[in-house]
């Protein structure tokens, strides 16, 4: 057990010393400044000449916008025809099928939108052309969509008085080969060094130790691992995604992998402080992060450490505390670690199983996507905690009787109430498709369908509320983890889902981006000694209580419904 502490606290650490620095490098890359990646221009300068973009010109926060949606929209069409015949395409030596048209829909806008919300098993459910050349291409462009329009806001701020938010392409570009493909490289050559397969060779067979023969599933999957964690994606290429033998082999890989998926969302924190010469107001935000963090790190871990009191209850000895859903490589507390970074980052991937995590735990993952703002995926975790950052400088400046502003420009009420709008989304969204679902699987649970409601859930109840509730959450954070023992792969699921998918990656993007672009225009306001100071511990505690309230208020009866709940009926 203290080994595991140790691996969790070690992690932790090589996290922060890699993410800082990288911050800084992030602020000078994107300003412009000379950085050691400058060798890049002219493969940038060939990508923006033969694609017909000038990247100099200047955008307004619409036009930034129009391009960004454009690009998606270009994506996510092609995309869902390629998997609907894949079947008919090259590079499938396994010979897996074409997807239905509800799942096709539904995974496309997943992989789009940075959640990769697998309603199919990696194995058996897509060919290596679509495995590498759509979901890894897509792995790559919407991480650096994301970190476009963080860096978008990040120029809004840097300027006193400006119309220019920056240039999509140019930062969506620069994510990608000054970021994301040297990152990627790096660890795809750690994984393939430890096992992990590399090639595009067909299923391989062996016979197991029980004297079974098994055919195992192969194909270039170390360069797609690298990416699904580095861009907080989380697809993964087995079913069972990083609790695969082969996807994370051993625990080396397990603290690669961990620390892949946490670096840029911190990096990019610290890089908003640098970029806009103000490093106070990024390690406020960064400390306010943090501790969100570990107030659902730190019990989480308790949680799983504590063992199952029903398998306790069985005389079963639980000395390394519930192994119930967790890789032996790894055990309990290293898969609580991973479980709540993977959660307050939009990654989504796994290395155990959350269906059989403690109910408590349950709740902490829930929520940490609930909140959706301690450092979130690549770059819009920021825009995210912008939106609460914007609320709490409205409320304090209503509570000392000022104007409110934020970095010298005033925040009036167009502002506000597009805050306001995106805030109450995401409960929208949760509450209302687990309310449908709930009352489709109570009211019509031997409807006449494909798949009847009635078998949705393995485990009805409190926990069968929860797997509901838990894949809305998902799929309106853009994380993609699950619940599994819900039975997704449904046309109720596969389409209630990808509409959550779109609205809850979208609008919470175009909202920060907009309420940035309108800021930045306005006449900037020098501090005075009535200014409302961003930068300060106290302001960061406001924020902070913001965030709990905003989230209790909109969250506490469903969690009590459903892993609260459940907690209270086990015994003690």
């Amino acid at each position: 057990m203290n080994s595991e502490i140790l691996g969790v606290v070690a992690s932790f650490l090589i996290t922060l010393l890699i993410a800082i620095p990288l911050g800084r490098y992030l602020a000078k890359m994107f300003a412009g400044e000379r950085v050691w990646t400058d060798f890049l221009k002219p493969l940038e300068n060939g990508i923006f000449k033969l694609a017909g973009i000038r990247q100099n010109d200047p955008m307004d926060w619409k036009e930034f916008l129009k391009a960004m949606l454009t690009i998606n929209l270009v994506w996510l069409v092609y995309g869902f025809f390629v998997l609907i015949y894949q079947d008919k395409l090259p590079l499938n030596p396994d010979g897996n099928p074409g997807m239905t048209p509800d799942l096709a829909f539904n995974t496309i806008i997943s992989f789009v939108v940075n959640c990769n919300l697998q309603h199919y098993s990696g194995e058996s459910g897509v060919t290596y052309l679509v495995q590498h050349f759509i979901f890894m291409f897509l792995h790559f462009t919407s991480a650096a969509t994301g970190i476009a329009c963080a860096v978008a806001l990040f120029k809004a701020f840097r300027d006193k008085t400006s119309n220019d938010v920056g240039n999509f392409w140019e930062y969506f570009v620069k994510a990608i080969t000054r970021l994301l493909l040297p990152l990627s490289f790096v660890v795809a050559l750690i994984l393939t060094f430890n096992g992990t397969p590399a090639s595009y060779k067909g299923k391989d067979q062996f016979i197991s130790m029980q004297g079974d023969t098994l055919n195992v599933s192969r194909g270039p999957a170390a360069q797609m691992i690298a990416i699904k964690h580095l861009g907080t994606n989380g697809g993964g290429w087995f079913g069972v995604n990083s609790a695969h033998p082969l996807e994370n082999p051993n625990y080396l890989t397990n603290m690669v992998e961990i620390v892949s998926q946490f670096i840029i969302p911190v990096a990019m924190i610290l890089a908003f402080g640098f970029f806009i010469r103000r490093k106070k107001l990024g390690w406020v935000i960064f400390g306010v992060m943090m501790v969100g963090v570990f107030m659902l790190m730190l019990p989480s871990i308790s949680s799983e450490l504590g063992g199952n009191p029903n398998i306790a209850k069985m005389g079963v000895t639980q000395a390394t505390g519930a192994m119930e859903g967790k890789e032996v490589r790894f055990g309990p507390a290293a898969t609580a670690y991973w479980s709540t970074l993977t959660t307050v980052t939009s990654t989504g991937s796994v290395n155990g199983m959350h269906d059989s995590t403690m109910p408590l735990t349950g709740a902490w993952q829930l929520l940490a996507m609930m909140i959706n703002g301690f450092f979130g995926g690549c770059g819009v975790g920021l825009l995210n905690y912008f939106i609460y950052l914007i609320i709490a400088v409205f409320i304090s400046g209503l509570m000392v009787g000022r104007t409110p502003e934020f970095l010298g420009h005033k925040v009036e009420a167009r502002e506000v109430k597009i805050a306001a709008l995106i805030t109450l989304l995401s409960p929208f969204l949760i509450m209302a498709g687990t309310a449908l679902a709930s009352y489709v699987f109570v009211a019509h649970g031997n409807a006449d369908w494909a798949v009847k409601p009635s078998a949705w859930l393995n485990n009805p109840g409190y926990h069968g509320f929860s797997e509901m509730l838990y894949e809305y959450t998902s799929a309106n954070a853009n994380n993609g983890s699950g619940f599994e023992g819900l039975g997704d792969n449904n046309i109720w699921w596969n389409v209630t889902t990808g509409f959550v998918l779109i609205l809850g990656r979208f609008l919470p993007i175009i909202g920060p981006v907009a309420i940035a672009g309108m800021l930045a225009k306005k006449k900037f306001i020098p501090e005075s000694a009535g200014t409302l100071k961003t930068d300060t511990v106290t302001f960061g505690l406001m924020t902070f209580a913001v965030i709990l309230v905003l989230n209790a208020l909109s969250y506490f009866p469903a969690l009590a419904l459903g892993p609260i709940a459940e907690y209270f009926s086990m015994p003690k």
